[in-house]
């Protein structure tokens, strides 16, 4: 279990990021941290990668402080750099390195299998679409067989159909293991598409506004009325602001 005890972040420079978070993460639990524009998403997901450190309170993964980046946490970001000279399949590997070579071919191919990348195994990254090049990014981190899974904003950059295909993939792949998986997005439908529960993050500094299950049968309809409204309401919570201005990314 992820546990995040009254967590604080402030920088050097005086800022304060974040302020009292508190928030428990069950295993297999797949959550999506949405809010305004800067009010410390994606500062909560470093916290948690262990990337950066909280000014106050702590994190913790099955009870084991977590200060630096974790074995057990694995981490998608926006983009998927990956390494312009290496295949897809040894971009797959990166983080084997210490496994014999036969585990971490059969790892590797296990994982581009699931990705739908095996004909695309010996291919560089610069012949693939950014589907493809981020389906890459996906199977390197679960290749190393992470608890966590963490996803910052993984398909902004992608058009809507190609976002909308890998959003299922996604829950797909999420289905043979059931990692915990925390996502970071502004995309409110990514968001009910993808999660069990959502957290809607407020202000500046940045604190948890408001937890919503989400009690849709899986796989989950863009169309229909229930998600409809779903989307709604999550909507009117992101139009709240100190300013009372209305700040909504989706």
């Amino acid at each position: 279990m992820l546990h995040l005890e009254n967590v604080y972040k402030q920088f050097r420079n005086g800022f304060l990021a974040l302020e009292s978070v508190n928030l428990q993460v069950k295993e297999g639990e797949i959550v999506s941290i949405i809010g305004t524009s800067g009010c410390g998403k994606s500062t909560l997901l470093r916290l948690i990668a262990g990337l950066d450190a909280p000014s106050s309170g702590y994190v913790t993964i099955d009870n084991e402080l977590i200060t630096a980046p974790h074995p057990k946490v694995g981490i998608i970001f926006q983009e998927p750099r990956l390494m312009p000279w290496l295949t897809v399949e040894r971009n797959v590997q990166f983080g084997l390195a210490h496994l014999p070579k036969p585990e971490r071919q059969r790892r590797s191919n296990l994982l581009l299998e699931r990705v739908g990348l095996t004909q695309f195994s010996q291919a560089l990254p610069r012949q693939l679409s950014g589907g493809m090049a981020q389906r890459t990014a996906i199977a390197r981190a679960l290749v190393t067989q992470p608890s966590i899974l963490l996803l910052d904003e993984p398909f902004s950059a992608l058009d809507a159909f190609t976002r909308e295909q890998l959003q299922d993939h996604v829950l797909q792949i999420w289905e043979y293991d059931r990692p915990t998986v925390i996502l970071v997005t502004h995309d409110v439908e990514e968001a009910l598409v993808l999660s069990d529960r959502i957290i809607v993050m407020q202000g500046h500094p940045g604190h948890i506004h408001q937890e919503l299950e989400i009690p849709l049968p899986r796989p989950r309809k863009r169309t229909e009325s229930s998600f409809q409204h779903w989307k709604e309401t999550l909507l009117r919570y992101l139009d709240l602001s100190e300013e009372g201005r209305s700040v909504v990314e989706v």
